[in-house]
């Protein structure tokens, strides 16, 4: 049977959902201009379970666990769920660190940048440019022979650990939910101010993420490999599933009283031009190497790739670098390390993206 949502007219829709679905996030709670953020949720999931100490970013993020949730429902149905791994895991492990560090310092992933910009946020272009400009430095690689390998097919152990891991996630959370006024319930972390204290109901977040999850999956909605497809393929279909979000998310935004244009107090966001654009280079560069936007990695996992798996854990792991070593970047500006640890994940890109290439 024809998977439409794999045509052009289905990935629209796909990018026409999740473009209405963010920003009623955001009206039901989430913070602004971050219905949906891969990066900043992965954060807020590793604060959650104490891996950082950053009081404002701390909550486990149900759409995060939808997203996986979701994505394994669908590949199920569709008998497209394939365990397999072995595509040099340590490698997309570091590309995840580098590219939460990066997307911590622009704050935001890819589908944030197009929500900040959605939302009026003007900020967001440098982050979006950057992040074309990294996946372009990809493509240079791709070119040039750059591959991490097969993947093999491994054991339905493989393909079902990170879903198990997300069914853990929702466990903890219903069985330690927030209280009132409490920075702690059981083993969780939450914040009582802050993005980490703003969030939509339980089960509506939930819900969404269930959805996109299911629609992501089958559609193979990627945000890098919408920019990568037209710089190495001349490719638009990608690209059309984006630009829908986009506009969706504009049309919402406005309809909802969310849309304020300008670059000065823009909800969790910064003014550094610059450092917004490099940020976002260091993360469009490790989304390219690594084959996926954030988004993807997390639909892929649930779908049996264990090797997106490690690379989600990678951006876990990174969100609590990013934190702990003043990396990331907070709206008065760029962390006291943050440009170094830009520099230094550029020089590890290009390190991996050079002798990562098959000899002629």
């Amino acid at each position: 049977m024809k998977n439409f949502l794999a045509t052009r007219s289905g990935i629209v829709i796909v990018g026409l959902i999740i473009g209405v679905l963010a920003p009623l996030l955001q009206y039901m709670g989430n913070p602004g201009n971050m219905g949906i953020c891969v990066a900043c949720f992965e954060r807020d999931i590793a604060g959650a379970i104490g891996m950082h100490r950053a009081g404002v970013v701390q909550y486990m993020r149900p759409e995060i666990i939808g997203f996986v949730l979701g994505s394994l429902v669908a590949a199920f149905a569709a008998r497209d769920f394939r365990p397999r791994a072995g595509s040099a895991p340590i490698v997309r492990f570091v590309l995840g660190v580098f590219a939460m560090i990066g997307a911590l310092v622009f704050l935001g992933c890819p589908w944030r940048a197009l929500l900040r910009l959605a939302g009026g946020d003007l900020n967001a272009i440098f982050g979006i440019i950057g992040l074309i400009a990294g996946v372009w430095i990809g493509t240079y690689f791709f070119r040039t022979g750059y591959t991490l390998g097969r993947a093999n097919k491994a054991p339905a152990t493989v393909g079902l650990l990170m879903p198990v891991i997300m069914v853990g996630a929702l466990a903890l959370l219903l069985l330690f939910p927030q209280i009132s006024g409490k920075p702690t319930s059981g083993v969780l972390f939450y914040s009582l101010k802050g993005p980490g204290a703003m969030h939509a109901p339980l089960f509506i977040a939930l819900g969404v993420g269930l959805v996109v999850g299911i629609i992501a999956q089958r559609s193979r909605f990627c945000t890098m490999g919408a920019f990568r497809d037209v710089i190495l393929f001349r490719q638009t279909h990608l690209l059309c599933g984006v630009l829908a979000l986009l506009v969706a998310a504009t049309v919402m935004n406005l309809v909802l009283g969310q849309f304020h244009t300008g670059f000065e107090g823009q909800p969790v966001a910064h003014t550094q031009g610059l450092w917004n654009f490099m940020g976002m280079v260091l993360a469009g560069l490790c989304f390219a190497l690594a084959g996926g936007c954030p988004g993807r990695q997390l639909f892929l996992s649930g779908e049996g790739d264990g090797d997106a798996a490690v690379f989600v854990l990678g951006m876990v792991v990174g969100a609590a670098f990013a934190h702990n070593f003043g990396l990331a970047s907070s709206p008065k500006g760029i962390g006291p390390h943050g440009m170094a640890a830009v520099v230094i994940g550029l020089v590890t890109c290009l390190a991996i993206g050079f002798t990562m290439r098959k000899k002629a």
